[in-house]
């Protein structure tokens, strides 16, 4: 009896579980909340359940067990369930089924911040992670060692057909030959499955091929046209075949063998646009893609699609992984001044970058990855670019180790990228409450 009767009293005014709460109760959830037919039991509160998870994944409580056990023994999501205790299943079910709608709630979060004074969209820092699947990657099967255990498979279901049949089996208490045919032709299936899967995306990469190619001959057959010789030999089309290596997974087929620092993971390559300035999180997206430079263009169409009241987008900052002539032209044409690596610096090389001869101004009918060279090696460049390892670098790290997300738990690249919105989400609302706590330039501090 000497602890107060109200949860109001529990936690201090200033706590992220009430800027959570505060924040999701002005959100517009009707989408989630319609999505309810009314009938069977009384639902929980759709707010209440998103709270519990923003709450969750902004502290490192992924799992929805531990989210449920934490509705009893945390003072926190005792204040965000309001003394309710939803199950484990029901919390699963409602990640799974708002995962459609979590690039509203992401976009909404943005707008909070805008009002509060803490965010203004102008320079961007871009960089990618890899992040595993709910997946080991043990577990992937190549082409050709798919067929060589089906055939090794099969094998053994003839030898067992043959002792089924002549008896030799009926008083062997370890075997049962019916039980273990079926395991075998099980098998079979799932991999002949896999292998039919593998031949549909190897078919997706020949028509690749294929459109690449015809392009190449229509830029020969343009010049020729025009009265210019085509450079180099006519273009040959490669054989087209199944390639042996091509992998899928068993588990999650939709995820990728990814190289790391660490080594090789199954998972997915986790894109994510940081505002400089805030450090807060403007877009994330999820590829299949090891590299990082054909996600430039859809990276830079999604932050200039955000809502004008945000600001507008004026400089990217990126890595070496992200440099093409392409990008540095794709960045000009939508008006952003981009700021590419073009190669990668070894360590402790600024000054070999102080004795290097600087470059002289580019003119104006420069190549943009001319003008952007030229950029980046001004000490305003050196200065922007600097900062991508203390913000989208960081961001990672904060993610990665503070809140300790390095795993997917869903499967699947769109459910994966419905998870990554609210790790992202959840990381903004941790920001958000940094920014508005302890930064007193901030008009919604004072």
């Amino acid at each position: 009896m000497l602890m107060s009767p109200s949860l109001q009293d529990w936690l201090p005014e200033t706590h992220l579980a009430r800027l959570i709460v505060e924040t999701v109760e002005s959100l517009d959830l009707r989408a989630i909340e319609d999505s309810y037919e009314g009938r069977g039991e009384r639902a929980y509160r759709p707010k209440m359940l998103v709270a519990l998870l923003l709450y969750g994944y902004a502290t490192g409580v992924f799992s929805s067990r531990k989210l449920e056990r934490g509705c009893f023994d945390s003072v926190a999501m005792r204040f965000i369930s309001a003394n309710t205790s939803p199950d484990h299943d029901t919390i699963a079910d409602f990640r799974k089924r708002i995962l459609p709608e979590l690039p509203g709630i992401f976009l909404q979060v943005l707008l909070v911040a805008r009002e509060l004074g803490v965010l203004r969209v102008g320079q961007i820092s871009l960089d990618g992670t890899k992040i595993k699947a709910n997946a080991s990657k043990h577990h992937a099967l190549s082409y050709a060692h798919a067929g060589k255990i089906r055939a090794k498979l099969r094998r053994e279901i003839a030898r067992l057909m043959k002792l089924a049949q002549a008896a030799e089996n009926e008083r062997d208490p370890e075997m049962n030959i019916p039980e273990e045919i079926k395991r075998r032709e099980d098998l079979v299936a799932k991999i002949d499955e896999a292998r039919v899967k593998i031949e549909e995306r190897e078919a997706l990469r020949h028509a690749q091929i294929k459109a690449k190619h015809a392009e190449r001959l229509a830029q020969r057959k343009e010049q020729k046209r025009n009265g210019k010789k085509p450079k180099g030999p006519r273009p040959k089309l490669p054989e087209l075949r199944v390639e042996p290596t091509a992998q899928v997974n068993l588990t999650d087929e939709e995820s990728r063998i990814m190289p790391t620092s660490y080594g090789f993971v199954q998972g997915y390559n986790a894109q994510v646009a940081v505002d400089i300035e805030s450090q807060l999180i403007l877009h994330a997206d999820v590829t299949q893609a090891t590299n990082d430079k054909q996600q430039l263009v859809p990276v830079l169409a999604a932050l200039q699609a955000l809502p004008e009241s945000l600001g507008t987008l004026t400089d990217l900052v990126a890595d070496a992984g992200y440099y093409s002539e392409a990008n540095a032209v794709a960045c000009e044409g939508a008006g952003v001044t981009p700021y590419l690596a073009m190669s990668h610096e070894r360590h402790h090389s600024w000054l070999d970058a102080k004795l290097r001869k600087a470059k002289s101004a580019p003119g104006e009918d420069a190549r943009p990855a001319d003008r952007m060279a030229y950029r980046l090696q001004t000490s305003d460049g050196h200065a922007l670019y600097s900062k991508r390892k203390s913000t989208v670098e960081t961001t990672f790290g904060i993610m990665k180790s503070a809140i300790g997300f390095r795993s997917f738990l869903l499967r699947g690249i769109k459910k994966v990228e419905g998870e990554l919105t609210l790790v992202c989400t959840a990381y903004n609302f941790k920001r958000l409450f940094r920014l508005v706590a302890a930064c007193p330039k901030y008009p919604a501090a004072a």
